[in-house]
């Protein structure tokens, strides 16, 4: 997997919108630096129209020629971005303009502003070389929406080391760390006080230079929640469709943590993060297919994550994720697989197997294809058999567990949990508004379905409407009492949610799913559609269970903290401020029990319209140290609560 292709000059220039900015559209990924670096040598007068220069070149056509793409920003002003192999604008030297005032001018600096950012470490990676040493790379920008099997640029894929070392667990975060973490602390304390209608590229760029020093400092977790902070920014201000505030608020809460803990000298060396590391020697493995995942990001990267599982019960994958958006995702179902001279392809690999000699595994179980790999097809194993079985004889409750360890504070640290796939036998009940709900057969219960498990949620792992995710689920939710066996990631942020993956009959009874021959016993939600010839008899399915469909985390009177913390971001200290003044009142929270949630909520009211003044009876500008805090300590504890609640979703109802 490598993102780096060679591409030939175009004959003719090939012109394109260059879409909204931030969403990727035609115009390469940036890396924070460069972006940074432009803004700053702006004069003052010049930042004032920046945002709006961002919004009108954002909109305009983008010409791909041979040197790169181009942009015609006025008459005498066409920018032009040439980005490396990897395809990603790493040197300033690779954004110019024709205007009087470059490289110091409005319309460079826009359009790299309209950029989707990228990860720096691509832009350091462009010459290395897959054939002689396994990476990973790092797909850039990826700021809006992405399937969970996604390489991010978080740290969560595998690339070579880039030196940088994290906080020594004996004597906490160096002086430079101390100091990247202080100036990260006040770039997002000022994005958070601004409110997303103020935070406007001048903020986001010092965001970003905040970033880039974090980087180099080796903080590689802080700096990736910037990179998050900045991209939810983006999607908020353009009011992309894909856009959700919660996602926004979890990034920024993780990040403001992680910077003032750090700044505060914590010695906690899991803040710092880790960085990306070379595949390692996995020796002799023996894997088998259980189903294919497309990759579609916004960026324009395209293709499919095939995971399969080891005979020990270890879930690993294979990749091919290049540029190419969904055209490249429907392709690459069907491309070779590139790992030795195997000679299958992903549609196959996913319902066989292979014996591989020499393998290399990244951190996160990506499997490597470099020189040294030798691979040999050898038979699938089937859903019923060897560690799928155990995967499918593990109680919901107790695998959904697991999958929420992660800490509730850090969204990484929650997606790394969540990534693993659990397994478990449904009944479906109908479907729910955009979503199927589903009852949840435990292993001991015989078969009878009544009553036993919680009520599952499974919502489409995709929305996009290339893929058969939503068809597919459309179709289950047709056949009320069907049984299926469902292969999926539990959703940290909802309560007792699946995103399916792949679905396939339950053994020993007539009402569930009846695939193809070549389909060998499961179908990939992604790809494979479901026809109606693939369902039982409606007079095969028997009623399905009762169950009202109750979200305990809704009902709570927990949204009245939902609501203030996230109007703090999406409005501002003075939207915060605003609210207390209207006679706020949070006693049903403390009638409920949450007696600690109605303090925070109450000290970040306070804290919002704190008011100081000097000797003179001047106002004064405290700064948003304080404020920053008490809307951290809320968010942190709204989170937890919530996990908590979700967490319990998941038992069974004699458990509760």
């Amino acid at each position: 997997m490598n993102p780096s292709t060679s591409t030939t000059p175009e004959t003719a220039p090939e012109t394109v919108p260059s879409g909204s900015p931030g969403g990727g559209g035609q115009l390469p990924p940036v890396t924070p630096e460069v972006v940074a670096a432009a803004v700053e040598s702006l004069t003052s007068r010049l930042r004032k129209k920046l945002d709006a220069a961002i919004e009108q070149y954002a909109a305009l056509p983008v010409t791909a020629g041979g040197e790169g793409v181009r942009i015609a920003c006025g008459e005498d002003a066409v920018v032009t971005l040439s980005p490396g192999p990897s395809g990603v604008i790493a040197d300033g030297d690779q954004a110019s303009c024709s205007c009087l005032l470059a490289p110091r001018c409005l319309h460079r600096a826009a359009v790299l502003s309209a950029c989707p950012i990228g990860d720096a470490l691509t832009g350091r990676e462009e010459a290395t070389s897959r054939d002689s040493s396994d990476t990973e790379p790092a797909l850039a920008g990826s700021d809006g929406a992405q399937t969970a099997a996604e390489p991010e640029s978080d740290g969560t894929g595998a690339a070579p080391d880039d030196g940088a070392e994290g906080a020594d667990e004996a004597t906490g975060p160096t002086a430079a760390q101390v100091a990247a973490a202080t100036a990260l602390w006040a770039a997002a304390a000022a994005v958070l006080a601004a409110g997303v209608p103020a935070a406007g590229a001048v903020p986001q760029a010092e965001l970003l230079r905040a970033a880039h020093t974090a980087r180099l400092a080796g903080l590689p977790g802080a700096e990736a929640a910037a990179l998050r902070v900045v991209r939810g920014l983006r999607a908020a201000r353009a009011r992309h469709d894909g856009h959700r505030l919660a996602d926004l608020v979890s990034a920024l809460r993780e990040l403001l943590l992680t910077a003032g803990r750090l700044a505060g000298a914590d010695p906690d060396p899991a803040l710092a993060g880790t960085v990306r590391r070379n595949y390692q020697p996995g020796g002799s493995l023996k894997v088998y297919g259980v189903f294919r995942e497309p990759v579609i990001s916004a960026t324009g990267y395209g293709g499919v994550v095939t995971h399969v599982v080891a005979e020990d019960g270890r879930w690993y994958s294979v990749a091919d994720v290049k540029p190419g958006g969904s055209a490249r995702a429907r392709g690459a179902a069907t491309a070779p697989v590139a790992i030795g001279p195997a000679m299958l392809n992903h549609s196959q690999l996913s319902r066989a197997g292979l014996l591989i000699v020499g393998a290399t595994v990244s951190p996160d179980g990506r499997l490597g294809a470099g020189k040294g790999v030798r691979a040999t097809p050898v038979s699938g194993m089937p859903w019923t058999e060897g560690p799928m079985a155990a995967l499918f004889a593990r109680p919901l409750a107790e695998a959904a567990g697991a999958r929420l360890s992660g800490h509730a504070w850090s969204e990484s640290d929650t997606a790394e949990q969540a990534r693993e796939p659990v397994g478990c036998d449904l009944v479906i009940v109908g479907a729910a508004g955009d979503h199927v709900l589903a009852r949840a057969v435990l292993p001991d219960s015989g078969g009878d379905v009544r009553g036993h498990g919680p009520l599952i949620r499974l919502v489409p792992a995709s929305h996009h409407p290339e893929l058969a995710h939503v068809d597919n689920l459309r179709r289950l939710a047709s056949r009320p009492g069907l049984l299926v066996r469902v292969v999926g990631r539990v959703e940290p942020d909802r309560v007792a949610t699946l995103l399916p993956l792949a679905v396939g009959p339950v053994p020993g009874t007539e009402a569930t799913l009846r695939l193809p021959p070549e389909w060998q016993g499961h179908a990939d939600l992604g790809y494979d559609r479901l026809q109606g010839a693939h369902l039982p008899p409606q007079d095969a399915c028997p009623p399905p269970p009762d169950g009202d469909e109750v979200d305990p985390v809704a009902g709570a009177p927990l949204w009245r903290v939902r609501r203030l913390v996230e109007l703090a971001v999406s409005g501002g200290r003075r939207a915060v401020a605003e609210s207390a003044r209207n006679g706020e009142s949070y006693a049903q929270l403390r009638s409920a029990g949450f007696q600690a949630a109605a303090d925070l909520v109450t000290g970040l009211t306070a804290e919002a319209d704190r008011r100081s003044r000097d000797v003179f009876g001047r106002l004064t500008d405290t700064g948003p140290d304080r404020y920053a805090w008490a809307w951290v300590a809320a968010a942190t504890h709204l989170a937890a609560t919530e996990r908590a609640m979700i967490h319990a979703s998941w038992q069974p109802e004699e458990a509760l």
